[in-house]
């Protein structure tokens, strides 16, 4: 991969929504971000790719079974290169696990209010809007 140093990291997450337009959040249990709110994902494991890793990352984090999509965008935060995708969700059930305390659906109001009150992650509300990736409900 031209332009990664050996210190880069690469990350997945999953931008979901649910039928109502409701974009999937979890909140962090370890750093960075530890207790804040961001979209699910983690490291891509030697030998996976991303797509296996978006379906494996979502599903620990929030008990859904995804079918990842098209590659939404990258960002860079220290060390971690995260590719963020589209998912579709097609099964499971709502439920918080491996790296998260915390998983729920949010609104556009609802992420607003978390964003206003420093809850998310660096920057997440700004990326998401830039991808015109916000909730819609």
């Amino acid at each position: 991969m031209e332009g990664l140093t050996s210190t880069t990291i690469r990350c997945v997450g999953g931008i979901a929504f649910d039928d109502r337009g409701r974009l999937l959040l979890i909140r962090r249990v370890n750093d960075p971000g530890s207790g804040q709110w961001s979209l699910p994902g983690g490291r891509v494991e030697p030998g996976e790719s991303d797509e296996t890793a978006v379906a494996r990352e979502l599903s620990e984090e929030t008990g859904l079974e995804v079918i990842p999509g098209t590659l939404i965008g990258t960002v860079t935060r220290g060390p971690y290169e995260i590719h963020d995708y589209a998912c579709a969700v097609v099964g499971g059930i709502l439920t918080a696990g491996d790296d998260a305390s915390e998983a729920r659906w949010s609104d556009a109001a609802d992420l607003a209010a978390l964003e206003q009150a420093g809850e998310l992650v660096d920057l997440l509300y700004v990326t998401l809007r830039e991808w015109d990736a916000l909730p819609r409900a």
